[in-house]
């Protein structure tokens, strides 16, 4: 598989520099030291993935980019797919315990992430993690990965075959309860008086296992994580160093963030997912279409390969013009998730949907039954909220007062308007949010 990543990304030759330009890198252990072994060695690295779900999301997706970074340098990824750690799941930042999922969940959940990840980068396949007994027993590689491959392993392997007095004494040793405690990861729970069961709290100590089980069996140098990773990576770089002597390192990688702070993704509907079927691929173009003017800067130099030079002019667009880059930002980054031919047809759609007034043969739709429009009809507001154009009644009400709804390209200001039967023409009719979001409603 050639690299998605251009070579004329970046003028920098040590990947470091890299991520840094990029602005990926939020936090790391030892920085001029981690920079130093990047530019003299290729070494192996991992990120984790807990298998909470069946998809990965927005949010995932900067990681993975950092690892095709990475990869395109030399370097060899190590995707760590959570089939252990994901049986108690991380609970950072989170006010509530996670749902507790079925081994067989957990373990679909992993093979669906396999599956995603082959899309993006390339894979030895061949390669195996063999051996691990218990917390006393090593393991080791079948052999070392094909230079320019990634490689993937779970960490059910060695996490469900340790037994509790074991992995206590060996590794619940060298942890200082006090200091956990203050570790950020934990800061929601305590700050709120939320309360954290021991079951919770023993996440950081298997995370931090993984990166000594790593170290010890296959010669792994570091691991990268989000910024909400800082405390766990620690334990992991602590641990190992305890454990075995050696220097290993840790690096955050910069959360996709908004410029008013909030994270990037949240959409109406939930998370921005990275399969069409949880968020087809017209919508996925135009929430890219839709930042705000300051995020583009953000958004093209951490979610497309694009160079920094066209990075910089396209950020620098001011007024109307600005439309050119979120044009441009979004086709990358749906190109690069689901691919040229996908990217391009959202393309032509959203070109079509804004020169017609909100009409194209691909635009958005979505089906409801004949029979509740008939009689005094279906609230505007209600259908507004219904349709995913809006969060709440509340807010479909002050649109429509504001003068941002219209069907079939009238404005409607009544905020009392009900949708009958007589607004549809050949059964069906265009929905519409400000100038930007549409919603083909077809009766059934």
């Amino acid at each position: 598989m050639k690299s998605l990543i251009p070579d004329n990304v970046s003028k920098h030759t040590n990947v470091y520099d890299v991520l840094e330009e990029r602005g990926l890198i939020a936090q790391c252990t030892n920085p001029k030291e981690f920079r130093d072994l990047l530019g003299r060695e290729k070494i192996k690295f991992y990120i984790g993935f807990d298998p909470t779900a069946d998809c990965l999301h927005i949010g995932h997706f900067i990681p993975m980019i950092t690892m095709m970074y990475m990869q395109k340098y030399g370097h060899t990824p190590v995707f760590l797919l959570g089939g252990g750690t994901g049986e108690i799941g991380d609970p950072s930042g989170k006010a509530d315990m996670r749902q507790v999922m079925t081994i067989d969940t957990i373990d679909e959940n992993c093979r669906q992430f396999k599956k995603l990840f082959d899309k993006y980068i390339d894979f030895d396949d061949e390669w195996k993690y063999e051996g691990n007994e218990g917390v006393y027993t090593p393991g080791r590689q079948n052999r070392e990965p094909l230079p320019g491959k990634a490689v993937s392993v779970n960490n059910a392997e060695w996490i469900r075959p340790a037994k509790f007095t074991e992995f206590a004494r060996f590794i619940g040793s060298q942890f200082n309860v006090n200091t956990m405690l203050r570790a950020d990861c934990f800061k929601t729970r305590m700050d709120r008086d939320i309360g954290l069961s021991f079951y919770e709290f023993s996440y950081m100590l298997l995370q931090s296992y993984d990166f000594y089980v790593m170290h010890r069996d296959f010669g792994l140098m570091a691991q990268l994580g989000g910024n909400d990773q800082w405390s766990n990576i620690i334990g992991g770089v602590d641990l190992t160093r305890k454990l075995t002597g050696d220097e290993v390192y840790g690096l955050t990688v910069s959360l996709l963030l908004k410029s008013d702070g909030e994270k990037m993704g949240k959409t109406v509907g939930g998370a921005l997912w990275l399969d069409e079927s949880k968020t087809p691929v017209y919508d996925f173009f135009q929430y890219w279409r839709n930042v705000d003017d300051a995020d583009v800067n953000t958004c093209l130099r951490m979610l497309t390969f694009l160079p920094m030079e066209e990075v910089n002019r396209l950020s620098a667009l001011e007024g109307s013009a600005i439309n050119e880059a979120k044009e441009i930002l979004a086709y990358e980054v749906t190109k690069l998730v689901h691919g040229e031919e996908k990217a391009k047809k959202a393309l032509e759609t959203s070109r079509e949907v804004f020169a017609g007034g909100g009409v194209s043969k691909d635009m958005p739709s979505m089906q409801i039954e004949k029979a509740r429009f008939e009689g005094e009809g279906f609230g505007l507001a209600a259908l507004l909220k219904e349709s995913g154009l809006e969060p709440s009644t509340s807010e479909a009400y002050r649109t429509i007062q504001g003068g941002g709804a219209r069907i079939n390209g009238e404005q409607v200001t009544d905020k009392k308007f009900a949708v009958t039967l007589d607004c549809f023409e050949d059964g069906s009719l265009v929905l519409q949010k400000g100038k930007k979001k549409f919603m083909k409603i077809e009766l059934v």
